[in-house]
This record gives C-alpha cells, sequence and structure tokens, in this order.
C-alpha cells in the first residue's frame, strides 16, 4: 500500500443488462426466534430512506434475469446499529449487483437493543439459508460474500471473523451449512468497539452503556483475524468525520500479518454513508474498482 491507496488495474463494469428482475422476501426465522430484542414499537421507514424498530429478521433476494449459476453477494445496511439504511445501502446496491450478473441479497438483521449477539446470530443465519438455498437460485455455494456499510460493515466483518462450519448433528438442516462468506466487501466499516477508535454510537448501541472488557475485545475485529477468514477489499473517505479511517486500516494490517488478500481504497473526499450516491467524485470508480476485484478473486467471469 502506498500513500493509504492500493492501486488498481481498472476494467469497464460488465455489462448485464437487467430485462426483469424477480425479489423473494424470505423470513430468516418463520417459526420464532430463540431469542429477543425486546424490541416492542412497530417497525416502520423513516425518512423514506431507514428501517427502525427491527425485531424480526429477513433477507430480499433480487435474482437477476440471468439463469447463470452465479455469485451472490449478502448485504448489511448500516445504521448505527439503531436503524438500517436499507435502501441507498442496501436495495440499490443489490440492483447494481444484478447488472453484474450477480444475485443481491438485502439481510434485515434485528436491532441489537444491547444484545450484542443478536446481529450475528442473523448474519450466520442468512449465510446458511442461502447456501442451503442455492442451487433453487442459481447460485454457486462457494461464491457468497457479505457486504457492509458502516455499522453494517461491523457486522460483515464479525460474520467473516467469528463464522463456524454449521452443525452436522443439528435438527434443523439449515444450521448444518457453514456460515463463512467467501468474500468480504466493506464500506466506510465500523471495525473496533474500542474507545476512541470505534463509532461511538455503534458501541452503545450493539454493547450496552458497560460492557466487560472481554466483550469489548470480541467484538474488536481488527483482534479477531485469523488464517482462515475471506479475503476483503475496503472502500472508505479520508475526510469520514463519523467512523474513524484507522478502523479500516487497523483491519487491513491485520489482514495482511496473517497472509489474508487484502485491498484498501482511501478516496480524499466524501465524508461518511455514500453508499450508492452518486454525488461523489468516484462514484463510477469505486465500482469499476470492486469488479476487477471480483474478477481477479474469480468471483464473477467477464462474459458469464
Amino acid at each position: 500500500m502506498k500513500n493509504g491507496i492500493v492501486s488498481f488495474f481498472l476494467v469497464s463494469v460488465l455489462s448485464f443488462p437487467v430485462i426483469s428482475q424477480t425479489k423473494i422476501v424470505v423470513p430468516l426465522w418463520p417459526n420464532g426466534a430463540k431469542e429477543s430484542n425486546e424490541i416492542t414499537l412497530p417497525e416502520k421507514i423513516e425518512n423514506q430512506h431507514r428501517i427502525v424498530n427491527i425485531s424480526e429478521a429477513a433477507v430480499t433476494v433480487q435474482l437477476p434475469a440471468t439463469k447463470n449459476v452465479r455469485a451472490a453477494v449478502i448485504i448489511c445496511p448500516g445504521g448505527g446499529y439503531v436503524a438500517e439504511a436499507a435502501f441507498h445501502e442496501g436495495y440499490q446496491f443489490a440492483d447494481w449487483l444484478n447488472e453484474q450478473g450477480i444475485v443481491g441479497i438485502v439481510l434485515k438483521y434485528r436491532l441489537p437493543n444491547g444484545h450484542a449477539d443478536i446481529p450475528l446470530i442473523d448474519a450466520k443465519r442468512a449465510m446458511r439459508l442461502v447456501r442451503s438455498r442455492a442451487a433453487e437460485w442459481n447460485i454457486d455455494p462457494r461464491k457468497i460474500a457479505v457486504a457492509g456499510f458502516s455499522a453494517g460493515g461491523h457486522l460483515a466483518s464479525t460474520l467473516g471473523t467469528h463464522f463456524d462450519d454449521g452443525d452436522l448433528q443439528s435438527s434443523d438442516p439449515i444450521e448444518r451449512y457453514s456460515s463463512r462468506p467467501d468474500l468480504m466487501l466493506l464500506f466506510y466499516p465500523v471495525i473496533s468497539m474500542q474507545k476512541g477508535i470505534t463509532h461511538a454510537g455503534s458501541r452503545l448501541n450493539l454493547l450496552g452503556s458497560d460492557p466487560t472488557v472481554q466483550m469489548e475485545r470480541f467484538y474488536s475485529n481488527e483482534f479477531q483475524v485469523k488464517p482462515t477468514i475471506p479475503p476483503a477489499i475496503l472502500f472508505l473517505s479520508d475526510d469520514d468525520g463519523a467512523v474513524p479511517p484507522v478502523n479500516s486500516i487497523l483491519f487491513y494490517n491485520a489482514l495482511k500479518e496473517n497472509k489474508i488478500p487484502a485491498s484498501l481504497a482511501v478516496f480524499p473526499t466524501g465524508g461518511h454513508g455514500w453508499g450508492m450516491r452518486t454525488n461523489i467524485s468516484f462514484w463510477k470508480i469505486w465500482r469499476e474498482m470492486l469488479v476487477d476485484w471480483f474478477m481477479k478473486n474469480q468471483f464473477v467471469i467477464l462474459g458469464k
């Protein structure tokens, strides 16, 4: 890495016009989850772009028109673990993935409300669910990535560092599948729960006001990197005033120390929370970089 920015060979974004699109909403826990986040207010859309009071988890599977076997990305929107920006950090990203011939899957995870384990439980379940239905949705079960924005980036990196192989003895067939993502896509992510590094609101909403030292470290994903975690790409802005860029840098350094393939792109401006918005100077660049990275990791193949 030189001057905080990785160099890429840019390619044109793959062209897969979406003639039609199929959307399927699947609840993660149709019979009710074992644990409750204790949110009792009704779920609603706030300010036309974020969902609040989420107490039931689901995935929205957006299938592109192409019927070829393809890759998929499970998307974790951000929102400080108090809401989910499911539109410009969720459904719109899934739309763009569909244009690349990739299945986009938006995870509506239960908000933690101080129950730190609940978002990860939902993320693991989403990965297992998608693998269990891969044949039905024409997905290659070896090509399922996780993406996350801001606090959703924390959830995505938590899944990428805290996955398990599944329980082959489980009476629930979904629980027998691995929850390991094959790639991680992290956009201006919260990574650490350490004071002075983390995003204070995300820490409070996830861990509560007085977490133990052990809990803080467990959810500080820069400490949880091991040689078996998947490759990652990180995008962020140097002038991010919400989530300090050191979050991504610490994670990138930990990945390299463990010899995990990783790429880090730091743009000079852009602030925080840009998602799929086009009012930033590099909106085309990051998309081209991501497609190039997909191809280098054989996640997508040009012309297929």
